[in-house]
């Protein structure tokens, strides 16, 4: 996400929580990577999306990412390619939003949909996060109140509706005019949008290993939700198929304990930026993605 992406560059990842190991690469690098598992004349799979997509965190980085990138080689895209054997051209990049499939995203870096042509076969994408920078305005803000009143809401009574708002009239509609360019590039294509893992549990929180007041816990979720949502419908809207993690992803959350988890916490995370999908969570979306293929 892209608030995430500036805080890891002053070695202070997500809402000033943790760290993310990078690369260095050579001025110009191309956003494109070509790391494929399968035999020369296989299916073709491109990744396009954010840090959930290209699993900022995640060790090891892929070799040609680009330095803010921070694009894993084990990210869901590589797992799913090496799995089923696709040629995979992952451009993925932390800090992502719908406008950077557009236009570039850093200098060097080419807008994502560069990727896609008349011949891709499959195209996985997650992206919506950063439009507006609303779910990591969102976890910042609540962070930053959350002190104030842990067993409080200070963060719902401060924004109410502001961020539901914001998802609803702006990203949305972002959402689908993405969803219907990937389409036109690549019309042939097999096109999933992933929907984004639960962040926080359904009740109370685990102050203050996610700081987030116990009555802001809902409020997020209800926002994750209603951004999963958006996602949803706008791929519904331009024929692109839409996969659902929030019922697999229930008890896997940033307060679940180690070994369970498949988000990483603000405190004590390890495996992913803080606020990402680990290992096993990457793991998780290659495989509702693949039962989505089937």
């Amino acid at each position: 996400m892209r608030r995430v992406v500036l805080i890891v560059v002053a070695v202070v990842a997500f809402v000033v929580a943790g760290c993310a190991t990078s690369t260095s690469e050579p001025e110009g690098q191309s956003s494109s990577s070509t790391a494929s598992s399968a035999a020369p004349g296989g299916p073709s799979l491109v990744n396009l999306g954010d840090s959930f997509s290209a699993a900022a965190g995640v060790q090891p980085l892929e070799a040609d990412s680009p330095v803010m990138c921070f694009r894993s080689s084990r990210n869901f895209a590589h797992v799913l390619a090496a799995a089923q054997r696709y040629r995979l051209d992952d451009v993925s990049c932390s800090g992502a939003d719908t406008s950077d499939f557009f236009t570039p995203q850093y200098e060097g870096v080419a807008p994502q949909l560069d990727a896609l042509d008349a011949d891709a076969d499959v195209v996985t994408l997650m992206i919506g996060g950063n439009d507006s920078s609303v779910y990591t305005t969102a976890i910042g803000a609540c962070s930053d109140v959350a002190a104030s009143d842990p067993a409080g809401s200070p963060c719902r009574d401060a924004h109410g509706s502001q961020y539901v708002d914001i998802v609803r009239d702006s990203t949305y509609p972002a959402l689908v005019r993405a969803f219907t360019a990937v389409r036109a590039k690549s019309p042939d294509a097999r096109v999933l949008a992933v929907g984004y893992p639960w962040i926080l549990p359904a009740d109370t929180g685990c102050y203050p290993t996610m700081r987030v007041a116990s009555g802001d816990v809902g409020y997020l979720r209800r926002l994750q939700a209603v951004l999963n949502d958006a996602i949803a419908r706008a791929a519904r809207r331009t024929g692109v198929d839409y996969v659902d993690m929030s019922r697999v992803s229930e008890g896997h959350d940033a307060c679940a304990p180690v070994g369970q988890r498949w988000i990483e916490p603000q405190q004590g995370n390890s495996g992913a930026s803080p606020v990402h999908p680990n290992a096993a969570g990457q793991q998780a979306i290659a495989d509702q993605v693949a039962a989505a293929l089937r």
